[in-house]
């Protein structure tokens, strides 16, 4: 009886005790859950502050594969965790019944093992969960880096595209007002080029005006040739000694007249006329006073003829001899009346002709002179036409040229910007 007592007593110690131990391992184990509960708390607060970055898709499904390649490996050994389980359970409820079948020494150690491994599995999992995180968030940095570069090169590309837009639409304004430039230059040059047509006919009418002019004054020389006539160049006109003498003013006269001119002296013409003039007048003194003179003498002679009778023979020599001296002076006086009239006859043609050439040869020089300055101004002209032509087709050239050039570098890099693009 006392052997039964004591075996009790052994046995109920030794429940107790393996009591113990199964609550020291159950608190263990609720130790370890709670720490495993509280991992997990804190893996979900991580990873629902992940969930707040944006990550694009293709590093979503990079973590969706990683994490179920993860979780996947345990789920075995988490599908063998629930026997322990089974087997706590089934000893509590054996414990209820039966003190001494409570606890299986077997099955709570190999609870413990399992717990320890479970325990390891997660350790494993969280790390290497971090260093997937760890992972994506490198790799996540890099993408934003490369995301940032490549919106900054876009952004560049952008201000290139509009300035170079902008350089284009300036260019093609440049371009139109050099057109426009180019029209007016050519419609000017059409102006000039009609202008200098007319200019050109005109100068070929005052040529041919000329020729005719050279022909009157051929036919003329040969008019003075063939009537004897004499040409004397007069050296000031209109007597104004003062004057510079005219190139060319002729008097056309008679042969005698030129030498009753060449009579007068040398010197213009005017002032052999002058000398002939005053000549005139002396010979015309002269003769009123022959006629005075004569008066005189007749007088006198009706006077001796009435006082003396004796010396007839003598006034018969007188008279007679007076008779002599008024023929001579009447033959005198009619020559000189004569040379006077002929000479204020040729003096009055010779002014007539005088005026006329003169106008005539005032008149051809103007119109060559004019001819001469229309034909130079054309000329010069002509040449700063041809000047403004050239400098307008250079300048046009040259902006081609420039027109090309911008195309080419547009097209290249719209060509690199198409090719950044497809890179990206």
């Amino acid at each position: 009886m006392c052997t039964d007592d004591e075996g009790s007593v052994s046995s109920r110690s030794v429940g107790r005790g393996r009591r113990d131990s199964v609550a020291s391992d159950f608190s263990d184990q609720s130790e370890s859950a709670a720490d495993y509960f509280s991992r997990s708390n804190r893996r979900g607060s991580i990873v629902s502050d992940m969930d707040d970055v944006s990550i694009p898709d293709s590093l979503d499904e990079k973590i969706d594969k990683q994490h179920t390649e993860t979780y996947s490996r345990p789920s075995s050994r988490n599908a063998t965790t629930g026997l322990p389980g089974t087997f706590s359970g089934s000893s509590s409820r054996r414990g209820s019944g039966d003190a001494s079948s409570l606890v299986d020494p077997d099955a709570s150690l190999s609870e413990l093992r399992d717990i320890y491994d479970l325990k390891d599995q997660i350790q494993d999992v969280e790390g290497r969960y971090m260093q997937g995180l760890k992972e994506l968030k490198d790799s996540l940095a890099e993408v934003e880096d490369k995301y940032k570069k490549a919106m900054v090169s876009n952004a560049q590309l952008d201000n290139e595209k509009s300035n170079l837009v902008y350089q284009v639409d300036t260019l093609k304004d440049v371009i139109e007002e050099m057109e426009e430039q180019m029209a007016e230059y050519h419609r000017e040059n059409e102006d000039k080029t009609k202008e200098l047509e007319r200019q050109k006919h005109s100068c070929s009418i005052l040529t041919h005006k000329l020729e005719e002019l050279k022909e009157g004054i051929r036919q003329r020389d040969e008019l003075i040739e063939k009537h004897g006539l004499v040409i004397i160049p007069d050296g000031t006109p209109n007597g104004d000694i003062n004057h510079e003498p005219m190139v060319g003013a002729i008097t056309v006269v008679s042969q005698e007249a030129a030498h009753v001119l060449e009579s007068a002296g040398e010197g213009p013409l005017d002032v052999r006329l002058r000398k002939l003039a005053e000549e005139k007048d002396e010979l015309v003194s002269q003769i009123r006073k022959l006629k005075l003179q004569l008066d005189e003498e007749r007088q006198k002679n009706t006077k001796i003829d009435s006082t003396t009778t004796d010396s007839a023979g003598l006034e018969n020599g007188s008279d007679l001899q007076l008779i002599e001296m008024q023929r001579d002076a009447n033959r005198q006086i009619s020559e000189f009346k004569f040379k006077l009239s002929k000479a204020e006859q040729d003096i009055t043609t010779l002014e007539q002709n005088v005026i006329r050439l003169e106008g005539q040869v005032v008149r051809y020089k103007s119109a060559a002179e004019n001819a001469e300055k229309i034909e130079d101004e054309l000329k010069a002209e002509k040449r700063r036409l041809q000047r403004e032509l050239r400098t307008a087709l250079d300048k046009m050239e040259e902006m081609e040229m420039t027109n090309s050039h911008l195309v080419k570098r547009l097209e290249k890099m719209k060509a690199n910007r198409t090719a950044l693009l497809s890179q990206q």
